[in-house]
């Protein structure tokens, strides 16, 4: 959480910075972040408290470093790719690359920060290029992961979709929740559909 204070392991104070760079959304059951980074840029030390989802809108190489000096993640993130992550560590995030970055993470509050323990997340759930875990539905959405908590699809045509009656993230042009059931995208352009399975 921005301003809490942690230790480096040779004793360096540390404030944490926010999960993102702008919060776009913010209710009882999720909270959404933009993170862009162009090459070269690190988003400072953060921890997350609640199991998360990434939606990669720009791909680029990038580096996770932990503050405890575990060894770097190197991630290579995909345009229209997702990531589900277990609450983690200390760390912070740089692009290595030569693109720009981009995301949106949407934070599951109901996983996390809302109960007495954060839900056993085991090891998530990452999409592959190229692979799909099921076909594209009728309404055009065509799915990128599926785990028990959540499930995700990337769909770029407007119009209806036939949305289940469990909450569900929307993010493209503009970020939304909507509670559950049918939905007219509100303008057209590439979407992920977040549904909360949970």
């Amino acid at each position: 959480m921005k301003g809490q204070i942690v230790y480096s392991p040779a004793g360096d104070e540390i404030v944490l910075a926010d999960i993102g760079i702008t919060q776009l959304l913010d209710n009882d059951v999720v909270r959404v972040w933009d993170v862009s980074l162009e090459p070269g840029e690190t988003h400072p030390w953060h921890l997350h408290h609640n199991p998360y989802v990434v939606l990669s809108l720009h791909g680029s190489a990038c580096r996770m470093d932990w503050l405890d000096g575990s060894e770097p993640r190197f991630l290579n993130e995909y345009h229209g790719g997702a990531v589900y992550r277990p609450i983690s560590p200390v760390h912070r995030l740089t692009n290595i690359g030569e693109h720009f970055y981009q995301n949106r993470l949407v934070e599951l509050k109901e996983l996390g920060e809302l109960r007495a323990e954060p839900a056993e997340v085991g090891s998530g759930a990452r999409s592959t290029p190229g692979e799909h875990p099921g076909p594209r539905l009728a309404d055009g959405r065509l799915p990128v992961i599926e785990h028990s908590h959540v499930r995700v699809w990337i769909v770029d045509s407007g119009g209806e979709l036939d949305l289940s009656d469990r909450p569900h993230v929307l993010a493209g042009p503009e970020t939304v929740f909507h509670p559950g059931g049918p939905l007219t995208l509100p303008r057209p352009g590439e979407w992920f559909v977040v549904e909360l399975t949970y």
